[in-house]
């Protein structure tokens, strides 16, 4: 172990903001995606709280959580900051845990390093890469490529990117939805390369013990079948697809998601 990583497992992992906890009866915690905050549930909320109580974490670097200057935003450090501020809730029973988006790829790894915590696995339009080495279709395997090749193209023009950002936001029916900006840059460059490029999610989810439902909608241009492909087949996962809904959770998304979760 190098002295870089010997000092990332030793530190201790920042306490992250608390947005929201409504609600009353079996736990439900919610981890956004990736440019965003915690609003990103606001339609999914007041379908649950009459049934659950609900817990919103904003997570590292993102809405009103901590944004360490060291941070390298990987999926280790997300899951560890999500992990020290679920211990810090004393929850004295295992809870559903909803991740949207790249809050799905940091939900799998926490469900799959953690498995006494959760009871359920509720993954929301995962980004489900697989690398274009292991994409036998000649098609899939360049439209895998180009995917990556966008991230690399938003991670390097900063101008375009909180530009493009800031139009998407104007024009998203749930407002503050998104956010790239120069206060979350550097958490959004990182999470991107480290936690989104740099990716494990279908060995994750592979090792993921309890019931795992994916709920996606069939317009979100983020997704890619191969990795859905072979995430589909295992065991525990349980698959909803929501007809002309996109990448976010909008309200029929939210009604399926909600389901789900019950």
């Amino acid at each position: 172990m190098g002295v870089r990583e010997w000092l990332n497992k030793s530190r201790r992992a920042p306490i992250l903001h608390i947005a929201g906890d409504e609600g009353e009866g079996p736990v439900v915690i919610l981890i956004h995606g990736i440019a965003s905050s915690s609003v990103t549930f606001s339609e999914l909320v007041p379908r649950l709280t009459g049934r659950h109580r609900c817990i919103s974490i904003d997570l590292l670097g993102f809405g009103e959580s901590p944004a360490p200057l060291d941070a390298r935003y990987t999926i280790e450090e997300h899951v560890e900051a999500v992990r020290a501020t679920i211990k810090s809730l004393r929850l004295k029973a295992p809870f559903v845990l909803v991740g949207h988006s790249m809050g799905s790829l940091i939900s799998a790894r926490y469900a799959a390093r953690y498995p006494g915590k959760v009871s359920k696995l509720v993954l929301v339009s995962p980004p489900i890469y697989v690398a274009p080495t292991e994409i036998g279709d000649p098609l899939r395997r360049a439209a895998m490529s180009a995917y990556l090749r966008a991230y690399e193209y938003l991670r390097g023009n900063k101008g375009f990117t909180t530009r493009s950002a800031a139009f998407l936001a104007r024009l998203s029916p749930i407002k503050n939805v998104l956010e790239v900006s120069e206060r979350n840059w550097n958490a959004f460059v990182l999470s991107l390369q480290n936690s989104i490029e740099s990716q494990t999610a279908v060995s994750d989810i592979a090792s993921v013990r309890v019931p795992v439902q994916i709920v996606y909608g069939t317009f979100d241009p983020f997704l890619m079948s191969e990795g859905l492909r072979i995430v589909e087949q295992l065991r525990q996962v349980t698959v909803t697809r929501v007809d002309a809904n996109d990448h976010l959770v909008r309200k029929r998304l939210a009604k399926a998601v909600a389901k789900a979760i019950d």
